[in-house]
């Protein structure tokens, strides 16, 4: 196969603050880098995100991602968790609501959604 696996995903966000306290402060992800870079007038933070990447864009200026009705691009970012319940009752209990827990008709296993606070959505998947 050509490709090891994934390297990094990166989002661009509406508010640097306001996701960096989602991403690191609530869902837990450690810091790696954090840069201003003033030739490009943006900010990036990379986030350890397993033998992976995280990158938080914000872009002054970036034009608001289209999410219902769904439109052609990244339509989510899921995480793998042990326990779906588990991992939803957390994030409840740090301010993120979740949607109703169900089942993958493919594969099986418990999921979930919720979402940062750009409308992004991410799920959890056993």
């Amino acid at each position: 196969m050509l490709f090891e696996k994934l390297h990094h995903v990166a989002i661009i966000v509406s508010d640097y603050q306001r996701a960096r306290e989602f991403y690191v402060e609530k869902l837990g992800f450690p810091v790696l880098r954090e840069n201003i870079r003033e030739e490009r007038g943006d900010r990036k933070l990379d986030l350890q995100f397993g033998d992976g990447e995280l990158e938080i864009f914000f872009i002054p200026g970036a034009p608001p991602r289209p999410s219902y009705p769904e439109a052609q691009g990244l339509r989510h970012l899921a995480f793998r968790v042990p326990d779906v319940e588990r991992a939803a009752v957390e994030l409840e209990r740090r301010g993120i609501r979740c949607e109703e827990i169900r089942y993958d008709p493919y594969t099986r296993r418990r999921m979930t959604f919720f979402h940062d606070p750009d409308g992004l959505p991410l799920e959890l998947h056993e």
